[in-house]
């Protein structure tokens, strides 16, 4: 489910991840947690810095993501309920970007809105 290039991060050069970073905020999250529940309203979207999560549709594994992925943008940019859930495999670091947050990205750096539309498109074909 990742870009062919390997995962989102890996679209961008240093300066553009810090950027992308500074835009959000570092949590971290324990193993079984869930950031985002399927079927409910889209007002964030994370960047996993380090760890596993499983993307769950009516309760059944579709994917798993890890370390440079990007999780929650389609319902953001479809403005739509979420498709998915997430639920963490292993303890996670993040970056929690909010809806407002990805909209200012998306306008400031171009390149950062044609990658999310690039894995959201990707996403909605294996889905």
């Amino acid at each position: 489910m990742a870009t062919a290039n390997g995962s989102f991060y890996s679209l961008f050069t240093p300066e553009e991840i810090a950027k992308i970073s500074a835009s959000g905020t570092r949590v971290n999250l324990p193993e079984g947690w869930s950031p985002i529940w399927e079927d409910t309203p889209a007002d964030k979207a994370y960047i996993i810095l380090s760890g596993t999560v499983s993307v769950r549709k009516d309760g059944r594994e579709v994917a798993q993501l890890g370390e440079g992925d990007i999780v929650g943008e389609a319902a953001i940019l479809n403005k739509s309920l979420r498709t998915a859930s997430i639920i963490a495999l292993t303890p996670l670091e993040l970056i929690h970007l909010s809806a407002e947050s990805l909209v200012r990205l998306s306008v400031e750096m171009p390149r950062f809105h044609e990658a999310l539309e690039t894995v959201a498109a990707e996403r909605l074909r294996s889905s």
